[in-house]
């Protein structure tokens, strides 16, 4: 992309997204769109005994098509009563049983289908088919979360995804965005996110006045640090919601985008792959959408939790069955006899804790969270970013961004709440960095965990 951009004037490319999203969502917003649209907002307020009803009869129709249509599903006829599917029939699919079988499991050529690549930032990446009545679906889904607040195709939105949009002229020019001014969406780039350069995100953000903000939160949260620290004030009421993408939120991160862009941020779950929809509503609780497929949250031995392993199986996933499949996250349910004051009545989510991999294991204390790992901070100064990488058992590497504030005594604060959490057996090294790089595919990951295969049930 970038060999192009180098060479293309500015308004030609905006011209080229323009062009290319009006051939997207064409395709997005035709067919069946429409009926499923109106199908998801009808039965968004259904009884609980409603929707689970909704999710019996969908869940028996995807496992028989999976059955007659994927040839890895259909060994599974040999095996089951097919007048009685029971989804515990099927066994838990991980990712890597998915790469290997892939061919067998989806439905379609490729050709036929849409094909959606995963980011690849935990291992290698993974490549799905959809059937562009699934997609349909999923877009209609999301677009009902997000038309509850007002969101609309068309009203002005500012986006922080991973796509690789910038050229060196732009960088020349201090422009790290291009604009589909036929929808009204202006992509940041989120490879750029640096000191020197979040002045002009900020001025040009101000300049835009986007309704909605969709993306990487972590690249929104570094713009409105930077905000805070030099004293930028935000127009108030410009922002009507924000919808972060990818990754996991913390307490921390949600308070201060908030509090400096002046709205609300409403949370989703899904995935690249297709995973079933969790849904955060007006009164700040998750809710499993039933409409989207089945959530199952098992121990390391497989059995039922309130804490634990997510799998799911997706009904939006007809290109690529996913059936018991093992997302990778974790996620705390709330007690199922809790009800939410907003009129859903789909089971409510306690937390999203994010992937397995979001934590540092110490052999002497266990599992640090993310959330915990964020609260590191805590009584620090001059620490604007942090990464924690861990390749071994008994040693942790934290990169650290700083400016002027920080000190010897900041240092030790820091190292002191790390040693609260990971004990006083681990080496901890802590290595300031010019810039902690982002992922391949734009995400920046605070935690980067590569001994999961060390310990038992991460195998």
């Amino acid at each position: 992309m970038n060999n192009i951009t180098n060479y293309l004037p500015n308004f030609v490319f905006n011209f080229l997204i323009s062009f290319y999203n009006f051939l997207s969502y064409r395709k997005r917003y035709s067919g069946v769109y429409n009926k499923f649209l109106v199908d998801f907002k009808s039965n968004a307020y259904k009884s609980r005994s409603g929707l689970l009803k909704i999710q019996h009869i969908r869940l028996n129709k995807f496992l028989i098509d999976a059955l007659d249509n994927s040839v890895y599903y259909k060994k599974y006829t040999q095996k089951i009563n097919l007048s009685e599917i029971n989804l515990h029939d099927f066994k838990i699919l991980n990712k890597e049983t998915l790469r290997k079988n892939l061919n067998e499991i989806i439905t379609l050529q490729k050709k036929n289908g849409i094909v959606s690549k995963t980011g690849g930032t935990t291992g290698k990446s993974l490549e799905v088919v959809f059937t562009k009545e699934d997609m349909q679906e999923r877009f209609a889904m999301l677009d009902a979360f997000r038309m509850k607040q007002g969101y609309k195709l068309g009203k002005k939105t500012a986006w922080f995804s991973g796509k690789s949009i910038i050229s060196k002229r732009d960088i020349s020019k201090n422009r790290f965005w291009k604009t589909d001014y036929l929808y009204k969406v202006r992509y940041y780039s989120t490879f750029h996110i640096s000191e020197k350069y979040l002045s002009y995100y900020l001025e040009d953000l101000i300049k835009y006045q986007p309704e909605f903000f969709v993306g990487f939160p972590s690249t929104i949260l570094e713009i409105a640090k930077y905000g805070i620290k030099y004293n930028i004030k935000f127009p108030s009421n410009i922002v009507k919601a924000i919808f972060p993408t990818a990754e996991t939120i913390t307490t921390e991160t949600r308070n201060i985008i908030e509090t400096y862009f002046n709205t609300k941020m409403f949370d989703q779950y899904a995935s690249s792959e297709g995973a079933p929809f969790i849904f955060e509503c007006e009164k700040r609780n998750l809710h499993l959408e039933l409409q989207s497929g089945v959530f199952e949250v098992l121990d390391d031995n497989d059995l039922p939790v309130y804490s634990g392993r997510l799998i799911v199986t997706s009904f939006t996933t007809h290109g690529t069955p996913l059936i018991r499949y093992d997302i990778g996250d974790r996620i705390t349910l709330e007690d199922e006899n809790k009800v939410c004051d907003c009129g859903n009545n789909n089971p409510m989510v306690k937390e999203i804790l994010g992937r397995i991999d979001d934590f540092i294991y110490s052999p002497e204390n266990g599992k640090i969270n993310l959330g915990n790992i964020s609260n590191t901070l805590k009584g620090t100064l001059g620490i604007k970013k942090f990464q924690v990488i861990q390749d071994s058992l008994d040693e942790i590497q934290i990169l650290i961004e700083i400016d002027d504030n920080f000190t010897e005594k900041s240092k030790k604060v820091f190292i002191d709440n790390w040693i609260d959490r990971v004990g006083n057996k681990m080496v901890i090294e802590v290595s300031p960095v010019e810039k902690i790089k982002v992922e391949n595919s734009g995400k920046f990951r605070i935690v980067k965990n590569n001994i999961k295969h060390l310990i038992n049930g991460y195998a």
